[in-house]
């Protein structure tokens, strides 16, 4: 249990610390003596980008994950039609949150949620979805690859091999009364219903490929936009910082030359002081000389 423990630590690391993490624990283990341990931990592949951020769904947002699974357990061949529409609309839902979420956990961790890793996130949560039916189906958490929702071929193999399990559960009637009640028209109509909510399933899993591939395309422009908006004001900004620059030094230039001629207009009102004073000087001599007799 301390070693399964361990590992889900391995996958729930940043994208970056995988490998030396998992190099450590291998190294660690060899030398506590476990080498099967060491080995198994040594073929632990380091999880593509899309992966890593549906284990991460798994890990932070195990609610809306578990609702992934919950609504790919409802596909069953009983289901009605109805019934089928309602899951398939569960599930469209469900994946379109979760691919919402994923693109805010690639963006958080320094990952491009571009076009091509959001397809490739949607279509794996898809698969695990599909695969729900399956007792022995991928780890959640734990994925190192994308995966591929099974084929039509295999989803209604899988679907009808479940109905199997589920009815040789259920019945309390001898074998002889099963294969009776599954015979002739029976039998038809419940393998043509098979079919029709197959093809069902698998059209909407084609219409929700579509729009999450649409709102990645979408999440991606924006990104864009944002960045070019952030470039925009930074540009701006260092643009107002150098006229505010320009401004000051302007400023002081202007309070120097304020300065200077205050000193002037007080250097030349002292002139002015001093040329009146001696104006009346002389015109006070010249004034004496006049009285004087000749």
């Amino acid at each position: 249990m301390k070693l399964e423990a361990e590992i889900d630590a391995l996958f729930r690391l940043p994208l970056t610390e995988f490998t030396g993490a998992r190099n450590t624990l291998a190294a660690r283990l060899k030398k506590d003596g476990s080498p099967n341990d060491a080995e198994r931990v040594k073929l632990l592949t380091k999880p593509s980008v899309s992966a890593w951020a549906v284990n991460q769904l798994y890990w932070n947002h195990r609610e809306e994950f578990e609702q992934l699974i919950a609504v790919g357990k409802r596909f069953r061949p009983a289901q009605k039609a109805a019934d089928m529409r309602d899951s398939l609309d569960a599930r469209r839902e469900v994946l379109a949150e979760l691919s919402e979420l994923a693109t805010e956990l690639l963006s958080d961790a320094g990952h491009s949620p571009t076009l091509d890793t959001m397809r490739r996130v949607t279509t794996t949560l898809e698969a695990v979805s599909a695969y729900a039916l399956l007792p022995d189906g991928p780890t959640p958490g734990r994925l190192s690859t994308d995966l591929d929702p099974p084929s039509f071929e295999s989803l209604a193999s899988l679907m009808s091999g479940s109905a199997g399990k589920f009815a040789r559960t259920k019945a309390e009637a001898p074998v002889k009364t099963v294969t009776k009640s599954r015979s002739g028209g029976d039998a038809r109509r419940l393998r043509q219903e098979k079919i029709a909510a197959a093809k069902l399933s698998l059209q909407d899993a084609k219409r929700s490929l579509s729009d999450s591939r649409a709102r990645a395309q979408s999440s991606e422009a924006a990104h864009k936009k944002a960045h070019a908006e952030v470039k925009q004001a930074e540009q701006r900004r260092r643009d107002a910082e150098e006229r505010l620059e320009k401004a000051a030094a302007a400023s002081e230039a202007a309070a120097r030359r304020a300065q200077t001629v205050a000193s002037e207009m007080q250097a030349a009102t002292k002139a002015v002081e001093d040329a009146k004073r001696t104006v009346e000087q002389a015109t006070r001599e010249l004034e004496a000389l006049l009285r004087e007799p000749v």
